[in-house]
Parts: C-alpha cells; structure tokens; sequence
C-alpha cells in the first residue's frame, strides 16, 4: 500500500497518534473551539482544552467524542483533519490508518468511525478493538494458546477482555471509567459541601489524591472552586478519604466487571489467567491503590503496564508492523468505496429484527 502507515487511539478524553518508523508523534486532548457567531473553528486539541470553562459566550469548546464513541461528528472529522495535515503535510499519496474502538460498538458505529476518518484525509481506514490493541501495548501479544488478560481503563469506557492467541476469546465494556470518576468528585463535592468545582479541577484531584483504597497516611489538596448558595469564590482541603469514598462506587463495578468477565472465560483460560496475572491500562491504572483492589476481588495478581497511557496506541503500531493480527480479527484496510460492505451487514441484521 501507498502512503505512511498511522495509528489512532481516538479517545474520549485524548487523542494519540502513532507512525509507523517514527514512534508516537501527537498526544493531544479530545477538544476543538469554535466562533459561535461563524462556526469558526479557532483551536483544536491543547489550546482548545484550556479554554474549556474559560471561555466567553462568543466561544464554544466542544469535546466530540463520548464514552469511547463520536457524538458529533463534524467536530471530530475537524480535529483529526486538523493533526494528520500537521503530521503528513503535503505527502502525495493519503495514509493507511488503524483507529481503535471500544469492543461493544456496533456496526453502524464502526461504519461511522470508518466514514469519519477517510474524509478527515486517509486514503484507507482499518479498525482493531481497544482492548486487543492494549494487551499489545502492554507487551501480552501470545501466538499460544495461552490466556491472558487487559483491562484498559480510559477516559468514556472500560474494557475488559481475555486473550488468547492473538485474539479476544471473551470481553466487556463499559461505560464507567477516568471520566465517571471526575464527576463523582464534582457531586460530592456539591452534596458535602455545597461547592461547585469543574471538570479540570476534579481530574486534578483525581491524578493527585485519587486512590481505591484508603491511604495509611491520608493527603490532602487545597482546591478552588464556587460556593453553591453564595456563588462566591472558595478555597478548601479535599482529603484523599473523600475522594476515595467518591469514586468507591465507580471503582467497585469496574472490579465487578472484570470478576464477571473471569467467571465467563473458559476453564483453562481463567486457569493460565491465575498464572498470567490481570494487566491494567489507560489513565485508570495510574490510580493509587486499584491493582492492589482487583487483585483482592479476583485472587488474581495483578498489575500496571509500564507505560499505561500510551498503551492503545503502541499496541496499533505493533499492529501496523504486524498486518496479520489485523486479518487474524476480520479486519482489513478499506477505501471509501468498500464502506458499503459494513452497510449490508447493517441491512441484514436491521431485516432480522
């Protein structure tokens, strides 16, 4: 195939972008701003991010993707034309791209996702399933028969799955994850204490107190934020036992889920599971103390990969130089004219129903 070979990880919350002979190339935030008045697009990705809470009535910042799936797909369609004309510039021939998807998308959102990237600039577009592309990154990649297990937790999904030559044998996704957690904070930061805080100050505390576990030595963060009866400005110390007991819940299905998954694989699977141990990634895993709990709930070790959130993405770059696990999963590069293959298959299980 003509043209440089890219890979996608098209989060909720970030977007990285793999070449294939270069590394990761791009890692920048789910954002795009607009002129209200126009429609103007004025910043995309990091610049766009910062304004996000900041920013006048003339300007709207606008994250498109949602739990893993786009929700507004011209938005989309402006970032992703906007990181591969930086990356490819004025290459003559359009590149091939591999874009991840959470594994419970359903046809029609693959055929979205797929239309979404050919007019953002590919020439060819192939899909691979989050879950798989983060056992690669992760270094899980097995030829055996031999059952390993991911769960990648990012900012819209997690996604639970188990492995085993290559392939996803049983899997899970769900819609709790980095960005569940934020909110958490934000609403029992409004029940216990009457105070508003936003989404970027919730993440914050997230990435620095946040833990599934209560901490020997509690922490505490000053955080700022409105007060809900005053509306004047405030300053206060969350507690590390706060944010825990915030995002106790959310955490607690995620273990429940990947408890579920394990009761579903196969007997001899869950057995090389015991001896493989869980592998956790995406943002997710860089929680203090969350191995430790779905080792408890599981009786089955547990870790974090090396580099959690680059995982997807080095994962469909170890795809990219290994077309076969692409074919081995029923994927396989398409032009805009091969789209249709996914309608049909859509046609037929719509006349099913």
């Amino acid at each position: 195939m003509f043209g440089i070979n890219i890979g996608i990880d098209l989060g909720t919350t970030s977007i990285v972008i793999y070449v294939e002979g270069r590394g990761i190339v791009l890692s920048e935030p789910s954002a795009a701003a607009y002129d209200t008045a126009t429609g103007r697009l004025i910043a995309v990705g990091k610049r766009a991010y910062e304004m996000f809470g900041r920013t006048p009535d003339s300007i709207k910042v606008i994250k498109p993707l949602k739990n893993g799936v786009v929700s507004d797909f011209t938005a989309t369609r402006h970032i992703l034309k906007y990181f591969l004309q930086k990356i490819c510039r004025n290459m003559v021939f359009k590149p091939n791209i591999v874009v991840c998807v959470p594994s419970s998308v359903t046809n029609l959102e693959k055929r979205t996702i797929l239309e979404l990237v050919l007019s953002s600039g590919a020439g060819r577009a192939c899909l691979i399933e989050e879950p798989l592309a983060a056992a690669l990154g992760a270094g899980l990649r097995s030829d055996k028969p031999m059952g390993t297990m991911v769960v990648d937790i990012g900012g819209g999904t997690t996604d639970v799955a188990v492995m085993t030559m290559g392939s996803i044998s049983v899997s899970r996704s769900i819609k709790c994850a980095g960005n569940s957690f934020d909110e958490a904070i934000m609403r029992q930061v409004k029940n216990e204490r009457d105070i508003l805080i936003g989404e970027r100050t919730a993440e914050n505390v997230k990435k620095q107190i946040g833990c599934a576990r209560l901490r020997e030595d509690e922490l505490g963060l000053t955080v700022k934020g409105k007060h809900y009866i005053t509306g004047l400005p405030v300053s206060f110390e969350l507690t590390s036992t706060e944010v825990f007991l915030a995002m106790r819940q959310n955490l607690e299905l995620i273990a429940d889920t990947v408890a579920g998954v394990l009761q579903e694989t196969l007997p001899e699977l869950a057995a090389d599971v015991f001896t493989t141990g869980i592998y956790l990634t995406g943002g997710g895993a860089l929680i203090d103390g969350f191995d430790k709990m779905i080792e408890e709930k599981t009786g089955v070790k547990t870790y974090a990969a090396l580099d959690p959130l680059n995982c997807v993405a080095l994962g469909i770059g170890t795809a990219l130089k290994n077309p076969e696990i692409l074919f081995d999963n029923g994927e396989t590069f398409k032009t805009a004219d091969r789209i249709g293959e996914i309608k049909s298959d859509i046609d037929k299980e719509d006349s099913s129903i």
